[in-house]
């Protein structure tokens, strides 16, 4: 099956403390793959914006990512973007990063807890792992509540970590009652749910979230869907978009979402 519209709206550039490719690049490789749209977010942790310097970082992102739009102008749609993790943590750094440019579109993510390391690094067990994801969704939602993002990233961010790297077995449907608020949540306010790739290509080999959070988001109203990679790499850029784009229609959703200006464009499946 042919998409017209692949979109990539979450990308990582060397801008990210994570990231290893300039914004040119990944852009080059998004034209050559033939991407109707890509969306550079590098990481604008918080909880570590002055510490970090991170503020500049996204200063220079939004100015390669300026750059790489006049090279590519007849190519590709580029929009400018940031993914604003952990802004609950520290309200003042999300307000002074919103202030850097007008995004297209910010991405709300919650990448670690309130005085805890990311996820990544924390060490899990059949014991802490409930603890921790309710205190997850539980931050998960007061983020959701808030007003300054347009779609909340990797709702599952955690299973990433918890099944995918320690193995731990995990049933979502235990936190049904904090998921369906985080989703009704969004809803209520015009926001999008983002579905993100990035497991597929990891030891969890399942979308963040999965296709039964999906299916429940449109059973509950949803409309606004986003999908991107959480490509780190120029060699991730699209990864698991168009099988994304196959399970949203089994989900029974006719259009996905991206941003330009803060606002939703609904482009068709198919």
């Amino acid at each position: 099956m042919k998409y017209k519209f692949i979109s990539d709206s979450h990308t990582h550039s060397v801008h990210s403390f994570d990231g290893t490719d300039s914004v040119v690049m990944i852009c080059e490789n998004a034209v050559n793959l033939g991407l109707y749209s890509i969306t550079i977010t590098d990481h604008c942790e918080c909880n570590e914006y002055y510490e970090q310097n991170v503020g500049e970082a996204i200063r220079v992102s939004v100015l390669e990512t300026a750059k790489a739009r006049a090279l590519y102008n007849d190519k590709i749609r580029i929009y400018t973007g940031i993914e604003l993790g952990q802004p609950t943590q520290n309200p003042a750094a999300a307000r002074d990063a919103l202030s850097i440019t007008e995004f297209d579109f910010v991405l709300g993510s919650l990448h670690n807890l309130r005085g805890e390391k990311d996820f990544y690094f924390l060490e899990y067990t059949p014991q802490n792992a409930d603890a921790l994801l309710t205190r997850y969704f539980e931050e998960l939602l007061a983020l959701a509540r808030t007003d300054d993002y347009d779609a909340l990233a990797h709702l599952t961010y955690p299973l990433r970590y918890i099944i995918g790297n320690a193995g731990i077995k995990i049933n979502t449907e235990k936190y049904a009652n904090y998921i369906d608020r985080i989703l009704t949540t969004i809803i209520r306010k015009n926001k999008a749910l983002e579905v993100n790739t990035s497991g597929l290509r990891q030891v969890i080999g399942k979308t963040l979230p999965d296709e039964a959070i999906i299916r429940r988001f449109k059973s509950l109203g949803g409309i606004y869907v986003t999908i991107g990679s959480d490509a780190h790499r120029w060699g991730d850029i699209s990864s698991g978009i168009e099988d994304t784009l196959a399970l949203l229609l089994e989900c029974g959703f006719s259009h996905f979402t991206v941003f330009e200006k803060r606002r939703p464009l609904l482009l068709p499946v198919i």
